[in-house]
């Protein structure tokens, strides 16, 4: 049997995938990060954002107290904690050693298939981590097995489009008792057909899946990319192996995702969609969508503005709900 419990992600108002599984062999945290953007619709994020990045990071700690492993699919802020003080991190310097202190820390290789930013990422993690982990391993392409709980580590697959700029990542698949999951972050529909066929091959029964990012149609990805990424995710979503498919990540910054995605799907398959925040029987928290309307509706005071024009020595002990 495997447990999944859906710590993070935009239904929860913030930029994660965060999601911790249980088998009866080990707990693992998978992509232990969470971010906002510091820009949407020429807006900072609002403090109803902020509150929620300060629930979201105390349910990662929280849970990583649990976790025997923490993996780390690649080196962007919102899917893994960095080992320094960070506004639209909610981290201060000692943040990163509560969530891979002591640990198995299972990595993407910071120096193969990866883009200069995230290798410098990746450098300056594993520098850090590597002093407080238990173990730090890097993962490409391999498996670990862990009692009768099979890890399978994919070989670096692309970050959204094919040879895109953005880099590559790891999807894991794990297998317990004849369960199957996977956790496919940030493929961005899938996009590409090599990340496609791949999930196609692992056949898993439970997909968690970051979808195409449709607020970016017109501006970092053409009109046939994202319906691309949708017609994949659609084809998924009608594979008989998928029985529950959670769709997470850039796909949800629109407002009107769900529209365009049933929009393409017979009724009967709407029952196998959840957010992650409908998998864990909680209401949706979509707040980056609508960041513009938060701020015209209910606009902070200058407390709050004051806070967010402090980037050297801002607090991460204040009452946003004060603020508004």
């Amino acid at each position: 049997m495997i447990e999944i419990t859906l710590l993070a992600d935009e239904s929860y108002g913030v930029r994660s995938m965060c999601t911790f599984v249980e088998t009866p062999d080990i707990n693992i945290l998978l992509d232990a990060g969470v971010s906002l953007a510091p820009r949407r619709f020429g807006y900072p994020p609002h403090p109803f954002e902020f509150d929620a990045l300060r629930k979201a990071r105390e349910r990662i700690i929280e849970f990583s107290e649990l976790a025997d492993i923490v993996t780390l699919s690649h080196y962007h802020l919102d899917h893994y904690t960095p080992p320094h003080k960070g506004r639209y991190e909610w981290t201060d310097e000692n943040t990163y050693k509560k969530i891979y202190g002591d640990k198995i820390v299972l990595a993407k290789n910071f120096q193969e298939n990866i883009n200069f930013h995230q290798s410098k990422r990746g450098y300056i993690f594993n520098k850090y981590v590597s002093e407080i982990a238990y173990k730090l391993h890097f993962v490409d392409a391999k498996n670990v097995k862990i009692g009768n709980t099979i890890l399978s580590f994919s070989p670096p697959l692309p970050h959204g489009l094919d040879n895109t700029k953005l880099g590559y990542v790891l999807l894991l698949t794990i297998e317990r008792g004849g369960m199957k999951i996977m956790f496919a972050p940030d493929v961005q529909g899938p996009i590409s057909e090599r990340v496609l066929q791949y999930i196609v091959k692992e056949r898993p029964m439970v997909l968690i899946i970051g979808g195409p990012p449709i607020y970016l149609m017109g501006s970092k990805f053409s009109e046939q990319d994202i319906n691309k990424g949708l017609s994949n995710l659609v084809y998924l979503i009608r594979k008989s192996f998928v029985k529950k498919i959670i769709v997470s990540h850039h796909f949800l910054r629109d407002i009107n995702w769900r529209r365009e995605l049933e929009s393409r799907l017979e009724k009967k398959y709407f029952s196998k969609i959840y957010t992650s925040a409908e998998y864990n029987r909680e209401e949706n928290l979509f707040l980056e969508g609508v960041r513009d309307k938060i701020w015209k509706d209910d606009p902070p005071k200058k407390e709050f503005l004051d806070w967010l024009k402090n980037r050297e020595n801002f607090s991460l002990n204040i009452d946003f709900y004060s603020m508004i």
